[in-house]
């Protein structure tokens, strides 16, 4: 065994990691696959300082380490072995060296199911160019500002409380701030107790699927739609049952005869900006599907995931605006507002369901970012969220109109599209002719993103279409000079196409 020893045990004195830490870590790897077996004893701390010609002391340090850890026990005067209470591990000599190798950081030893509507990759860009999903630019964000709030919050105050837990719901100073805000930017009439905190739109879905649907749940889902939310319908093991949308929002007549067939438990709905064509909910609609919700007992989950950014005239209050009944959980975030890499939201609904969600989210994610939350809502006390928003919105628009006159002009022959009254995205239908994912794959070469119409989508899913071969292009985080060099990208590729 000392010769087996003197080739299983390797000592690296380059390595940052203490020798003496080597040398306990090889002994407890021999232990546990049984090459050491229990009772077996050891060398004596100057025998195996010699062997890996160490000092005794290191020796010493990591016996005084698996004694610790329970891996070794100490018969004074007769030595060091290998603990007898650890089960025995059967292991013949002629497998010693060579006994299969283990990568538990790779795979696991347990069975486990992998459910494919979360086989949905992440949209990621790295590219130079970018003609997105309709993502906010940050070169525009208030950064400077966010980042004195953040810092007064940071230090100012009781450390105790300031730094300590807080109220599930989220910050109390946010909350009464977005309830104000909401009230006035949305005809709302919230309270605090209205408000619960979350990191976005996503965080909310997940509550609201986990807390309030039960297997075999129908829940209504827009066709087209956004695959983000199918994904919580189905990881409750609800029933999505699609609707059609064609250019003036949701067909709620044909909602209605669903309801009239069948027992409904929710309806997911982009009203304002519908997700991912982009068109608004008409008026007529709106109300009938309040009407429906109160009729038929169903819960409307509003995702207004861009409201602030509309280009026209005054847009559509939100259906929570004008719930009558208690029907509706409205939820937004400041992902469009300030950056994706800011994760607030807000879920908004009736104060009991909201407190019984908080209840929920406590064993999901204690409290989020209370600093953050403090310094977002200094900001909307302040006005620098306003101002922030009046002035992205003049700069969208501006460049809504570009990249829609370069559609239009460099692409007029590949392209259909409607001019969206706002949001950060155009839904661009491409000729049935061209090959989206060859076409992305080759903008991706001239270091410019955009989507191939089916990225993020599980394959094979029943959700997985793209209808009309079409595909949201994003122009609000891209300026001038790079939406006119995106468009002449994929100008030139469709020319040689």
């Amino acid at each position: 065994m000392v010769q087996v020893l003197s080739t299983l045990l390797l000592v690296d004195k380059k390595s940052k990691q203490p020798v003496y830490l080597q040398i306990a870590n090889q002994l407890m790897a021999l232990i546990r696959t049984g090459t050491l077996q229990t009772g077996y004893r050891l060398l004596s701390t100057r025998q195996l300082a010699l062997l890996l010609k160490v000092h005794r002391r290191t020796v010493v340090q990591a016996y005084d380490e698996l004694l610790a850890q329970g891996w070794l026990e100490s018969h004074t005067g007769n030595g060091t072995f290998v603990a007898k209470h650890l089960p025995e591990i059967q292991l013949s000599n002629k497998h010693i060296g060579t006994e299969k190798t283990i990568l538990p950081a790779e795979k696991a030893g347990f069975k486990f199911v992998q459910q494919p509507h979360l086989d949905r990759a992440f949209l990621r860009s790295s590219t130079r160019l970018h003609l997105d999903d309709g993502f906010p630019d940050p070169r525009l964000a208030p950064l400077d500002d966010l980042s004195r709030a953040y810092r007064s919050q940071l230090l100012g105050g009781n450390p105790y409380s300031r730094l300590g837990y807080g109220d599930t719901k989220g910050s109390v100073w946010l909350r009464q701030e977005l309830s104000a805000y909401l009230n006035e930017t949305r005809g709302m009439k919230t309270m605090p107790e209205n408000i619960l905190i979350v990191r976005g739109v996503i965080m909310g879905l997940y509550l609201v699927s986990t807390a309030l649907l039960q297997p075999g749940d129908n829940v209504v889902v827009d066709a087209p739609g956004w695959f983000g939310a199918n994904m919580n319908f189905i990881q409750a093991g609800a029933n999505p049952i699609r609707v059609p949308v064609d250019e003036h929002g949701v067909d709620v007549a044909a909602l209605e005869q669903i309801c009239q067939k069948q027992t409904i438990r929710m309806v997911y709905v982009t009203s304002h900006h519908h997700y991912p064509t982009t068109v608004a909910l008409r008026a007529d609609r709106r109300l009938n599907l309040l009407k429906l919700a109160e009729q038929y007992g169903f819960i409307i989950f509003e995702d207004d995931y861009d409201y602030d950014f509309h280009y026209l005239s005054k847009p559509l209050m939100p259906l929570a605006g004008a719930d009558p009944a208690g029907m509706v959980m409205y939820c937004g975030s400041f992902t469009k507002t300030i950056s994706p890499a800011f994760r607030v939201g807000y879920l908004v609904g009736p104060g009991d369901v909201i407190t019984y969600l908080a209840k929920l989210r406590r064993i999901i994610d204690r409290q989020g970012d209370q600093m953050l939350e403090n310094a977002i809502a200094e900001l909307l006390h302040t006005g620098v969220i306003q101002r922030h928003l009046r002035k992205s919105v003049r700069i969208y628009k501006q460049r809504r109109d570009l990249f829609c006159d370069l559609l239009r002009s460099q692409l007029g022959n590949y392209v259909k599209f409607q001019i969206p009254d706002g949001g950060m995205a155009v839904w661009t239908q491409f000729d049935p002719n061209i090959n989206l994912v060859k076409l992305a794959d080759s903008a991706l070469q001239k270091d410019l993103y955009m989507s191939n119409g089916t990225s993020g989508i599980p394959p094979g899913n029943s959700f997985a279409e793209q209808p009309n071969n079409a595909v949201r292009l994003g122009f609000a985080s891209s300026n001038a000079e790079e939406l006119e060099e995106s468009v002449e990208i994929i100008r030139n590729l469709l020319g040689n196409l």
